[in-house]
Protein backbone atom coordinates (compact mmCIF):
# COMPACT_ATOMS: atom_id res chain seq x y z
CA UNK A 1 0.00 0.00 0.00
CA UNK A 2 3.08 1.97 0.33
CA UNK A 3 1.90 6.13 0.54
CA UNK A 4 -0.77 5.63 1.44
CA UNK A 5 -0.18 3.64 4.42
CA UNK A 6 2.15 6.44 5.61
CA UNK A 7 -0.38 8.92 5.00
CA UNK A 8 -2.76 7.10 7.13
CA UNK A 9 -0.39 6.72 10.13
CA UNK A 10 -0.57 10.30 10.15
CA UNK A 11 -4.19 10.89 10.84
CA UNK A 12 -4.23 10.07 14.52
CA UNK A 13 -3.38 13.91 14.79
CA UNK A 14 -5.50 15.27 12.79
CA UNK A 15 -8.49 12.77 14.29
CA UNK A 16 -7.32 14.53 17.50
CA UNK A 17 -6.53 17.65 17.18
CA UNK A 18 -7.53 18.63 13.65
CA UNK A 19 -10.62 21.01 13.44
CA UNK A 20 -13.81 19.85 11.47
CA UNK A 21 -12.48 21.45 8.35
CA UNK A 22 -9.12 19.85 8.29
CA UNK A 23 -11.10 16.57 9.51
CA UNK A 24 -13.51 16.36 6.61
CA UNK A 25 -10.31 17.56 3.86
CA UNK A 26 -8.55 14.39 5.55
CA UNK A 27 -11.67 12.15 5.09
CA UNK A 28 -12.14 13.58 1.35
CA UNK A 29 -8.24 12.82 0.77
CA UNK A 30 -8.68 9.15 2.32
CA UNK A 31 -11.60 8.33 0.83
CA UNK A 32 -9.81 9.70 -2.98
CA UNK A 33 -7.15 7.13 -1.71
CA UNK A 34 -9.87 4.33 -1.33
CA UNK A 35 -11.57 4.69 -4.71
CA UNK A 36 -8.22 5.01 -6.42
CA UNK A 37 -6.17 2.06 -5.09
CA UNK A 38 -9.01 -0.14 -2.81
CA UNK A 39 -9.25 -2.98 -5.53
CA UNK A 40 -5.86 -3.59 -4.47
CA UNK A 41 -6.10 -3.69 -0.99
CA UNK A 42 -5.83 -7.02 0.99
CA UNK A 43 -8.09 -7.32 3.92
CA UNK A 44 -5.45 -6.56 6.51
CA UNK A 45 -5.05 -2.85 4.99
CA UNK A 46 -8.70 -2.51 4.38
CA UNK A 47 -9.01 -3.25 8.02
CA UNK A 48 -6.71 -0.56 8.96
CA UNK A 49 -8.35 1.64 6.51
CA UNK A 50 -12.30 0.99 8.25
CA UNK A 51 -10.65 1.67 11.45
CA UNK A 52 -9.31 5.03 10.34
CA UNK A 53 -12.51 5.92 8.67
CA UNK A 54 -15.00 4.65 11.62
CA UNK A 55 -12.63 7.24 13.87
CA UNK A 56 -13.17 10.24 11.38
CA UNK A 57 -16.79 9.80 10.88
CA UNK A 58 -17.01 9.66 14.75
CA UNK A 59 -16.29 13.72 14.74
CA UNK A 60 -17.69 15.12 11.32
CA UNK A 61 -20.87 16.33 10.23
CA UNK A 62 -23.82 15.15 8.81
CA UNK A 63 -22.81 16.88 5.43
CA UNK A 64 -19.38 15.07 5.17
CA UNK A 65 -20.70 11.65 6.63
CA UNK A 66 -23.39 11.82 3.78
CA UNK A 67 -21.03 12.48 1.00
CA UNK A 68 -18.86 9.32 2.21
CA UNK A 69 -21.98 7.59 2.01
CA UNK A 70 -22.86 8.45 -1.16
CA UNK A 71 -19.14 7.69 -2.60
CA UNK A 72 -18.63 4.63 -0.62
CA UNK A 73 -22.12 3.01 -1.34
CA UNK A 74 -21.06 1.57 -5.10
CA UNK A 75 -17.99 0.14 -3.77
CA UNK A 76 -18.03 -3.55 -3.76
CA UNK A 77 -15.50 -3.94 -1.62
CA UNK A 78 -15.81 -0.72 0.51
CA UNK A 79 -14.79 -1.40 4.62
CA UNK A 80 -17.22 -3.42 5.71
CA UNK A 81 -16.97 -1.60 9.40
CA UNK A 82 -17.50 1.99 7.60
CA UNK A 83 -20.47 0.97 5.78
CA UNK A 84 -22.30 -0.78 8.28
CA UNK A 85 -21.56 2.13 10.63
CA UNK A 86 -23.36 4.37 7.85
CA UNK A 87 -26.39 2.22 7.40
CA UNK A 88 -27.28 2.80 10.89
CA UNK A 89 -26.83 6.44 10.95
CA UNK A 90 -29.94 8.01 12.40
CA UNK A 91 -29.70 10.80 9.50
CA UNK A 92 -31.81 9.40 6.48
CA UNK A 93 -29.65 11.29 4.24
CA UNK A 94 -26.34 9.01 5.53
CA UNK A 95 -28.07 6.27 5.87
CA UNK A 96 -30.29 6.07 2.50
CA UNK A 97 -27.10 5.41 -0.08
CA UNK A 98 -25.58 2.72 1.42
CA UNK A 99 -29.16 1.16 2.60
CA UNK A 100 -30.44 1.08 -0.79
CA UNK A 101 -27.29 0.52 -2.63
CA UNK A 102 -24.44 -0.93 -0.84
CA UNK A 103 -23.61 -4.75 -1.70
CA UNK A 104 -21.34 -5.12 1.07
CA UNK A 105 -23.84 -4.68 3.63
CA UNK A 106 -24.72 -8.18 5.33
CA UNK A 107 -28.48 -9.06 6.31
CA UNK A 108 -27.80 -9.25 9.90
CA UNK A 109 -26.99 -5.29 9.83
CA UNK A 110 -30.13 -4.59 7.22
CA UNK A 111 -32.70 -6.41 9.73
CA UNK A 112 -31.17 -4.38 12.71
CA UNK A 113 -31.83 -1.39 10.37
CA UNK A 114 -34.98 -2.67 9.35
CA UNK A 115 -36.37 -3.37 12.88
CA UNK A 116 -35.20 -0.50 14.77
CA UNK A 117 -34.76 2.90 12.59
CA UNK A 118 -37.32 5.23 10.92
CA UNK A 119 -39.72 4.58 7.66
CA UNK A 120 -37.39 6.46 5.56
CA UNK A 121 -34.68 4.19 6.50
CA UNK A 122 -37.16 1.05 5.42
CA UNK A 123 -38.17 2.76 2.56
CA UNK A 124 -34.62 2.65 1.37
CA UNK A 125 -34.16 -1.04 2.25
CA UNK A 126 -37.19 -1.87 0.01
CA UNK A 127 -35.66 -0.14 -3.09
CA UNK A 128 -32.09 -2.45 -2.62
CA UNK A 129 -32.17 -4.26 -5.94
CA UNK A 130 -32.69 -7.39 -4.04
CA UNK A 131 -34.22 -7.90 -0.84
CA UNK A 132 -34.29 -11.07 1.35
CA UNK A 133 -37.36 -13.06 2.92
CA UNK A 134 -35.76 -12.43 6.37
CA UNK A 135 -35.48 -8.20 5.76
CA UNK A 136 -38.99 -8.21 3.20
CA UNK A 137 -40.64 -10.02 7.06
CA UNK A 138 -39.72 -7.17 8.84
CA UNK A 139 -40.38 -4.52 6.37
CA UNK A 140 -44.21 -6.16 5.80
CA UNK A 141 -44.48 -5.95 9.84
CA UNK A 142 -43.07 -2.65 10.50
CA UNK A 143 -43.46 -0.81 7.24
CA UNK A 144 -46.45 1.70 6.53
CA UNK A 145 -47.98 1.82 3.29
CA UNK A 146 -45.01 3.92 0.89
CA UNK A 147 -42.86 1.17 2.50
CA UNK A 148 -44.97 -1.71 1.74
CA UNK A 149 -45.60 0.00 -2.09
CA UNK A 150 -42.33 0.12 -2.63
CA UNK A 151 -41.28 -3.50 -1.36
CA UNK A 152 -44.66 -5.39 -3.27
CA UNK A 153 -43.40 -3.32 -6.43
CA UNK A 154 -39.74 -4.55 -6.45
CA UNK A 155 -39.02 -7.36 -8.58
CA UNK A 156 -35.41 -8.18 -6.39
CA UNK A 157 -37.85 -8.67 -3.36
CA UNK A 158 -38.38 -12.26 -1.76
CA UNK A 159 -40.96 -12.79 0.03
CA UNK A 160 -41.17 -15.79 2.56
CA UNK A 161 -44.91 -17.64 2.95
CA UNK A 162 -45.30 -15.56 6.58
CA UNK A 163 -44.41 -12.18 4.92
CA UNK A 164 -46.79 -12.55 2.09
CA UNK A 165 -49.70 -13.61 4.10
CA UNK A 166 -48.99 -10.61 6.45
CA UNK A 167 -48.67 -8.47 3.59
CA UNK A 168 -51.53 -9.81 1.83
CA UNK A 169 -53.59 -9.12 5.49
CA UNK A 170 -52.13 -5.28 5.33
CA UNK A 171 -53.15 -4.71 1.86
CA UNK A 172 -56.78 -5.33 2.82
CA UNK A 173 -58.63 -1.98 2.56
CA UNK A 174 -56.14 -0.36 0.36
CA UNK A 175 -56.66 -0.92 -2.93
CA UNK A 176 -53.65 1.02 -4.56
CA UNK A 177 -51.36 -1.59 -2.41
CA UNK A 178 -53.65 -4.69 -3.02
CA UNK A 179 -53.15 -3.99 -6.99
CA UNK A 180 -49.19 -4.04 -6.49
CA UNK A 181 -49.39 -7.08 -4.28
CA UNK A 182 -51.64 -8.83 -6.85
CA UNK A 183 -49.63 -8.51 -10.14
CA UNK A 184 -46.95 -10.24 -8.14
CA UNK A 185 -46.01 -13.23 -10.33
CA UNK A 186 -44.37 -14.75 -7.00
CA UNK A 187 -47.74 -14.67 -4.95
CA UNK A 188 -49.26 -17.95 -3.73
CA UNK A 189 -52.86 -18.03 -5.99
CA UNK A 190 -54.72 -18.53 -2.82
CA UNK A 191 -53.77 -15.35 -1.86
CA UNK A 192 -54.27 -14.09 -5.19
CA UNK A 193 -58.09 -15.06 -4.73
CA UNK A 194 -58.14 -13.83 -1.24
CA UNK A 195 -56.59 -10.44 -2.71
CA UNK A 196 -59.57 -10.08 -5.17
CA UNK A 197 -62.03 -11.37 -2.60
CA UNK A 198 -61.18 -8.14 -0.70
CA UNK A 199 -60.39 -5.83 -3.56
CA UNK A 200 -63.17 -2.99 -5.21
CA UNK A 201 -64.60 -4.14 -8.60
CA UNK A 202 -62.17 -1.67 -10.46
CA UNK A 203 -59.14 -3.06 -9.44
CA UNK A 204 -60.60 -6.78 -9.45
CA UNK A 205 -61.06 -6.25 -12.89
CA UNK A 206 -57.97 -5.03 -13.31
CA UNK A 207 -56.30 -7.78 -11.45
CA UNK A 208 -58.10 -10.64 -13.42
CA UNK A 209 -57.59 -9.01 -16.62
CA UNK A 210 -53.77 -8.76 -15.92
CA UNK A 211 -54.05 -12.82 -15.40
CA UNK A 212 -55.45 -13.32 -18.37
CA UNK A 213 -51.85 -13.01 -20.29
CA UNK A 214 -51.03 -16.28 -18.66
CA UNK A 215 -54.01 -17.90 -19.37
CA UNK A 216 -53.26 -18.30 -23.12
CA UNK A 217 -50.09 -20.44 -22.51
CA UNK A 218 -51.93 -22.53 -19.55
CA UNK A 219 -54.69 -23.38 -21.84
CA UNK A 220 -52.88 -24.71 -24.99
CA UNK A 221 -51.36 -26.80 -22.70
CA UNK A 222 -54.01 -28.07 -21.06
CA UNK A 223 -56.64 -28.49 -24.40
CA UNK A 224 -53.69 -29.14 -27.00
CA UNK A 225 -51.05 -31.71 -25.31
CA UNK A 226 -52.61 -34.62 -26.64
CA UNK A 227 -53.45 -33.25 -30.43
CA UNK A 228 -49.83 -31.47 -30.49
CA UNK A 229 -47.48 -33.94 -29.57
CA UNK A 230 -45.82 -36.15 -32.30
CA UNK A 231 -45.05 -40.10 -31.78
CA UNK A 232 -41.61 -40.62 -31.14
CA UNK A 233 -39.44 -43.76 -31.51
CA UNK A 234 -37.00 -42.57 -29.00
CA UNK A 235 -37.91 -44.48 -26.15
CA UNK A 236 -37.93 -48.06 -28.15
CA UNK A 237 -34.16 -47.53 -29.22
CA UNK A 238 -31.19 -49.13 -27.25
CA UNK A 239 -29.60 -46.08 -26.44
CA UNK A 240 -32.66 -45.07 -24.66
CA UNK A 241 -32.83 -48.12 -22.74
CA UNK A 242 -28.82 -47.57 -21.75
CA UNK A 243 -29.60 -44.13 -21.00
CA UNK A 244 -32.61 -45.19 -18.66
CA UNK A 245 -30.34 -48.04 -16.86
CA UNK A 246 -27.43 -44.61 -16.10
CA UNK A 247 -30.25 -42.58 -15.00
CA UNK A 248 -31.91 -44.99 -12.32
CA UNK A 249 -28.19 -45.69 -11.29
CA UNK A 250 -27.92 -42.03 -10.72
CA UNK A 251 -30.94 -41.52 -8.88
CA UNK A 252 -30.42 -44.44 -6.62
CA UNK A 253 -26.86 -43.17 -5.52
CA UNK A 254 -28.22 -39.98 -4.99
CA UNK A 255 -26.43 -38.23 -7.82
CA UNK A 256 -29.15 -37.21 -10.06
CA UNK A 257 -29.49 -33.51 -10.04
CA UNK A 258 -29.63 -30.11 -12.04
CA UNK A 259 -25.41 -30.02 -12.42
CA UNK A 260 -25.81 -33.86 -14.16
CA UNK A 261 -28.98 -32.49 -16.36
CA UNK A 262 -26.68 -29.90 -17.25
CA UNK A 263 -23.54 -32.19 -18.02
CA UNK A 264 -26.50 -34.16 -20.30
CA UNK A 265 -27.31 -31.34 -22.23
CA UNK A 266 -24.07 -30.01 -22.60
CA UNK A 267 -23.28 -33.00 -24.15
CA UNK A 268 -26.04 -33.76 -26.17
CA UNK A 269 -27.44 -36.57 -24.57
CA UNK A 270 -31.14 -36.55 -25.70
CA UNK A 271 -31.75 -39.87 -23.87
CA UNK A 272 -30.40 -38.95 -20.79
CA UNK A 273 -32.12 -35.97 -20.55
CA UNK A 274 -35.62 -37.48 -21.75
CA UNK A 275 -35.02 -40.46 -19.21
CA UNK A 276 -34.01 -38.12 -16.05
CA UNK A 277 -36.74 -35.88 -16.81
CA UNK A 278 -39.59 -38.71 -16.74
CA UNK A 279 -38.18 -40.61 -13.64
CA UNK A 280 -38.56 -36.52 -11.52
CA UNK A 281 -41.45 -36.18 -13.15
CA UNK A 282 -42.82 -40.16 -12.83
CA UNK A 283 -44.41 -39.93 -16.28
CA UNK A 284 -43.92 -42.30 -18.92
CA UNK A 285 -41.35 -41.72 -21.03
CA UNK A 286 -42.89 -41.75 -23.84
CA UNK A 287 -44.98 -38.51 -23.09
CA UNK A 288 -41.77 -36.88 -21.41
CA UNK A 289 -39.98 -37.34 -24.68
CA UNK A 290 -43.37 -35.72 -26.76
CA UNK A 291 -43.35 -32.79 -24.23
CA UNK A 292 -39.85 -32.08 -24.95
CA UNK A 293 -39.84 -32.18 -28.69
CA UNK A 294 -42.82 -30.08 -28.19
CA UNK A 295 -41.89 -27.01 -30.75
CA UNK A 296 -43.93 -24.48 -28.84
CA UNK A 297 -41.74 -25.09 -25.45
CA UNK A 298 -44.47 -24.37 -23.70
CA UNK A 299 -44.87 -27.84 -22.35
CA UNK A 300 -41.00 -28.47 -21.91
CA UNK A 301 -41.16 -25.15 -19.04
CA UNK A 302 -44.17 -26.77 -17.74
CA UNK A 303 -42.31 -29.89 -16.93
CA UNK A 304 -39.50 -28.28 -16.06
CA UNK A 305 -41.13 -25.48 -13.54
CA UNK A 306 -43.05 -29.09 -12.27
CA UNK A 307 -39.90 -30.80 -11.41
CA UNK A 308 -37.73 -27.69 -9.68
CA UNK A 309 -35.43 -26.83 -12.90
CA UNK A 310 -34.15 -23.09 -12.34
CA UNK A 311 -34.22 -21.20 -15.44
CA UNK A 312 -30.50 -22.07 -16.53
CA UNK A 313 -31.11 -25.96 -16.60
CA UNK A 314 -34.26 -25.65 -18.50
CA UNK A 315 -32.35 -23.25 -20.77
CA UNK A 316 -29.73 -26.10 -21.57
CA UNK A 317 -32.65 -28.55 -21.94
CA UNK A 318 -34.40 -26.19 -24.51
CA UNK A 319 -31.13 -25.63 -26.49
CA UNK A 320 -30.59 -29.58 -26.57
CA UNK A 321 -34.14 -29.67 -28.31
CA UNK A 322 -33.93 -27.11 -30.24
CA UNK A 323 -31.15 -28.69 -33.05
CA UNK A 324 -33.85 -29.93 -34.53
CA UNK A 325 -35.51 -26.46 -35.31
CA UNK A 326 -34.10 -23.04 -35.04
CA UNK A 327 -35.35 -20.67 -32.12
CA UNK A 328 -34.12 -17.17 -32.65
CA UNK A 329 -32.77 -14.36 -29.77
CA UNK A 330 -36.50 -13.17 -29.25
CA UNK A 331 -38.16 -16.90 -28.93
CA UNK A 332 -35.46 -17.76 -25.56
CA UNK A 333 -36.49 -14.22 -24.71
CA UNK A 334 -40.04 -15.07 -24.62
CA UNK A 335 -39.59 -18.23 -22.84
CA UNK A 336 -37.54 -17.17 -20.09
CA UNK A 337 -40.17 -14.81 -19.52
CA UNK A 338 -42.68 -16.84 -19.63
CA UNK A 339 -40.98 -19.90 -17.50
CA UNK A 340 -40.33 -17.27 -14.96
CA UNK A 341 -44.22 -16.04 -14.67
CA UNK A 342 -45.14 -19.76 -14.21
CA UNK A 343 -45.78 -20.46 -10.41
CA UNK A 344 -44.34 -24.01 -9.41
CA UNK A 345 -48.40 -25.18 -8.02
CA UNK A 346 -49.97 -24.31 -11.33
CA UNK A 347 -47.41 -26.16 -13.17
CA UNK A 348 -47.59 -29.53 -10.92
CA UNK A 349 -51.60 -29.39 -11.64
CA UNK A 350 -50.58 -29.14 -15.36
CA UNK A 351 -48.36 -31.74 -15.53
CA UNK A 352 -50.87 -33.97 -13.65
CA UNK A 353 -53.73 -33.00 -16.28
CA UNK A 354 -50.61 -34.19 -18.61
CA UNK A 355 -50.11 -37.66 -16.73
CA UNK A 356 -53.52 -38.42 -16.95
CA UNK A 357 -54.75 -37.16 -20.61
CA UNK A 358 -51.50 -37.09 -22.21
CA UNK A 359 -50.71 -41.03 -21.45
CA UNK A 360 -54.35 -41.56 -22.36
CA UNK A 361 -54.12 -40.05 -25.86
CA UNK A 362 -50.65 -41.54 -26.21
CA UNK A 363 -52.07 -45.33 -25.77
CA UNK A 364 -54.90 -44.45 -28.35
CA UNK A 365 -52.15 -43.60 -31.01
Amino acid sequence: MGDPLAFIQELDSTIAQGNDLRRAATLRHLTDLYLVGGQSYNDDEIAVIDDVFMRLVATIEESSRALLAIRLAPLAKAPPGIVRLLACDDAIDVASPVLTHSERLDIDTLVECARSKSQDHLLAISRRKTVPEAVTDVLVERGEQQVLMSAATNAGARFSDQGFDRLAVRAQGDDELVERVGRRPDLPPRLFQQLLDAASEVVRVRLEAEKIHARPVIDRVVENVAARIETGALTRTPEYAAAQVLVESLNRAGQLNVARLEQFAGAGRFEEIVAALALMATMPAELVERLVNDTRAESLLVLAKAVGLPWQTTHSIIALAGQRYQRSAADIDQCMAAFRRLNPATARRILEFQRTHGHTAARKH
